[in-house]
């Protein structure tokens, strides 16, 4: 049934259609496989990319070590246990795709207007109507509660409140101003007299007193940390108790899981819709003429040109920019768009700016999916058969949250099943052991001993300030490896891409090392900056390596990615100056806030208007 090789092309067309049946197909480059689901052409099925993107996870994680011990060659002839996988798959991706029934309105005798009646609609010559005095604001809202609670004082204390009541019809307008202004400063009065009396009382607690912080400690012992323990013992980290639900957040979560990073695009119909709705006023006013003009302007008649793409393209690469894309990025990304579409013949009822905005698409997803992926644990279950920590290494600026997405990563880890040894390489910012420190103490009271048969989950390695960075590195690695710890995360101090002293260093750090993972943490709020930044991070870590051949950059750290909004340029920026893929992106406070790229999501969030 298929007849056309597939494409082997990155973010392309993944569909074949034959006759009265589609056929959608999913390549893994990694195991050589091919996933392909068939359905008839008329059903309009959305949940199709779900299924089969979920098939491919599915699959590739169950039998993994099968395809590494044999390859995807060596088990043509076997037989894979997946129905009741498949089945439950497909159920899920058919309640994904359920709409929800439309709410049901009200009826009249269900709403509040049908239980008003006659008399309370009926307003009194003098009173105040009571929907103005329900609408007051706050101010209001006091003053009425200080009435009613004079009242039944008044009521108890004499006669008048009742005459006055049965009276009120008969006063007149001024004579009810009058009567609320004595009311008013009688009250008042009698608030004053209480207020006095215990002022003199007050008059003697006065006096000068030693201000005691709500965070801080009399004792100076609890801030002396001269004699603590520098060799990442369980001592030096004790168990802290705290909510758990506030370093969780999500706690419907499963254990373990880096889930995508979402983004909700607009409708495709709605945005044709308005389309179309902009279009009719020009072909009223053109008559026949207009109605010709836009049918040559959908029905493809001719190839594309330069000139026909100028205009559209500066949009585009404005709109890139717009969207935080560094500027000479954006350029370069809308010239190759050009390249590639010139002299194509448009299709049937295709304008040239929905030509150039699905190209354009198509480069983005393309950029975004580079050719070596990064499994972590995958590569740290290598390590464990050689029986060695499995190193990665975090650089980058000032403040862009090494530490915290060390913790976060942290903590993924441990979900995991994996022990890891925090190194706490950054000697120099003042607080940098300390914060670590303190991440330590909750992900060991989240992962308590007890929880794992005795085995400390994670530990801090540390030796002060002041010390030489890449000689802390590799003594937590030989720590790590007579200790058995999985992992070692190197924490780095931020350091500015100009700073020459200080790259070297961090080239010395990596060099002498040798970690298995480089990672680059950069924050999404940056755009020019980000290529100046890896360009001559990279740089750095060429020039000043002693190896023949450089350790660069492995991956990239996205973090600070919930402040944003739609304003995703920095992920094209990064991948496209590196050809490196985004490994984890930060989007929030918690430990469960890491999540793994979706390049689709980044490019609808790129492309909303």
């Amino acid at each position: 049934l298929l007849t056309a090789p597939l494409p082997q092309e990155r973010g392309g067309n993944n569909s074949f259609t034959h006759e009265a049946l589609t056929l959608k197909y999913k390549l893994d480059n990694q195991f050589e496989l091919v996933f392909v689901v068939g359905f008839q052409k008329i059903l309009t099925l959305t949940y199709v990319d779900k299924l089969i993107d979920d098939v491919h996870k599915e699959f590739r994680d169950k039998y993994r070590n099968e395809f590494q011990q044999k390859g995807a060659l060596g088990l043509l002839n076997g037989t894979f246990d997946f129905k009741d996988d498949f089945m439950r798959l497909l159920r899920d991706a058919e309640e994904s795709s359920r709409v929800r029934a439309p709410t049901v309105m009200k009826t009249f005798e269900q709403s509040l207007k049908s239980q008003k009646t006659v008399k309370c609609m009926i307003e009194t010559r003098g009173e105040k109507p009571k929907e103005k005095v329900k609408n007051k604001k706050n101010k209001g809202s006091k003053k009425e509660g200080t009435e009613t609670a004079a009242a039944p004082s008044k009521a108890s204390g004499g006669d008048k409140q009742p005459s006055a009541a049965g009276d009120k019809e008969e006063l007149t307008k001024d004579e009810i101003l009058q009567k609320n202004r004595e009311e008013f400063f009688r009250r008042h009065m009698k608030a004053g007299e209480k207020s006095r009396s215990p002022k003199p009382d007050a008059q003697k607690e006065k006096g000068k007193k030693p201000r005691v912080w709500d965070l801080g400690n009399s004792n100076a012992k609890v801030l002396d940390y001269s004699n603590s323990a520098t060799n990442g013992s369980a001592e030096a980290c004790p168990v802290e108790e705290f909510d758990p639900d506030m370093a969780l957040g999500d706690k419907n979560r499963e254990p373990g899981r880096l889930y995508d990073l979402e983004y909700e695009s607009e409708d495709e119909a709605e945005e044709e819709k308005v389309v179309q709705n902009t279009s009719k006023p020009s072909t009223k006013k053109g008559g026949l003429g207009g109605m010709f003009g836009m049918l040559k302007g959908l029905v493809g008649s001719k190839s594309l040109t330069r000139e026909d793409m100028d205009p559209v393209l500066e949009k585009m690469k404005d709109h890139l920019i717009a969207k935080n894309v560094a500027a000479e990025i954006a350029v370069q990304l809308c010239e190759s768009v050009a390249k590639k579409l010139e002299g194509k013949v448009m299709g049937t009822f295709t304008t040239v700016t929905s030509t150039v905005k699905q190209a354009l698409q198509e480069a983005l997803v393309q950029i975004l999916q580079p050719q070596r992926r990064v499994d972590v644990l995958r590569d740290v279950m290598d390590a464990q058969r050689h029986r060695r920590p499995y190193v990665v290494t975090f650089c980058g600026v000032n403040g862009v949250g090494k530490s915290t997405n060390l913790a976060k990563i942290s903590f993924w880890l441990i979900e995991n099943g994996f022990s890891v040894l925090i190194a706490a390489c950054d000697t120099f910012r003042a607080g940098a052991v300390e914060q670590l420190r303190t991440h330590t103490r909750r992900l060991n009271a989240l992962h308590p001993p007890e929880s794992h048969g005795g085995r400390t989950m994670v530990q801090l390695y540390e030796k002060g300030y002041g010390k030489d960075a890449a000689g802390i590195a590799m003594e937590a690695i030989s720590y790590a490896r007579n200790q058995g710890f999985d992992v070692v995360l190197v924490d780095t101090a931020g350091r500015m891409q100009d700073n020459a002293p200080l790259m070297t260093a961090l080239a010395k750090l990596i060099a002498v090392n040798a970690p298995d993972l480089v990672l680059f943490v950069g924050e999404a709020l940056v755009g020019n900056e980000a290529v100046d930044q890896l360009v001559k991070f990279n740089k750095a870590l060429a020039d000043h390596s002693m190896a023949q051949t450089p350790r660069l950059i492995d991956g990239i750290v996205l973090t600070k990615f919930d402040t944003i909004d739609d304003k995703v340029g920095a992920a094209i920026s990064m991948t496209y100056i590196t050809s490196k893929p985004i490994v984890f992106v930060g989007t929030g406070q918690t430990y469960c806030d890491l999540r793994s790229l979706n390049a689709k999501a980044v490019v609808a969030a790129l492309m909303k208007a």
